[in-house]
């Protein structure tokens, strides 16, 4: 196999793992989750209102603490490349390439991170004609937060697998 053959392998291969894990890393599918007007009657059925914001409130504490991950794992990734970058990007194209749009995508997801699900909300402040009405809108941001989790999530996943991809090729070629 020729060297470039390698790589494209590599590549290809990157590829088909993150394919892989984002496919059966994915939540309970549709048609088993309840719409968040159905969650909050059988919330509050559960637990009443008190229990019901608390029990909101510890999720968004986990896709608070989650995001701070990525946020930690985009840093890492663009202090390394700070301090290897050049070296990798002079061993070739393909090396250039990957590692360029490992860190568009990297970026992309710290952004999101950052206006985002790390953007102050407070639950407290929302107020509607019913409780049900109020814990269906709280339900609503929760998971709109998570739907912006796991867009963040795919992007750094993606940028990860790209950054690496060009490690791989200079340890290869450099």
């Amino acid at each position: 196999m020729a060297g470039d053959d390698i790589a494209l392998a590599v590549v290809i291969g990157g590829v088909v793992l993150v394919w892989l894990g984002l496919r059966f890393a994915l939540p309970v599918p549709a048609a088993r989750r309840l719409p968040p007007d159905d969650e909050a009657e059988r919330l509050l059925r559960w637990h009443g209102m008190p229990g019901c914001m608390e029990t909101i409130n510890q999720q968004l504490q986990v896709l608070q603490t989650r995001s701070q991950l990525l946020l930690t794992l985009a840093t890492l990734t663009l202090t390394i490349t700070g301090f290897s970058g050049p070296k990798i990007a002079q061993t070739n194209a393909l090396a250039r390439g990957t590692m360029a749009g490992g860190l568009v995508l990297v970026l992309m997801a710290t952004v999101l991170v950052l206006l985002g699900a790390l953007r102050i909300h407070w639950i407290t402040q929302v107020q509607a004609e019913t409780d049900r009405e109020t814990l269906t809108a709280i339900l609503g941001y929760r998971n709109r937060k998570t739907a912006l989790y796991r867009a963040q999530l795919v992007l750094l996943v993606l940028g990860l697998a790209s950054y690496v991809t060009s490690v791989v090729t200079y340890l290869m070629y450099g």
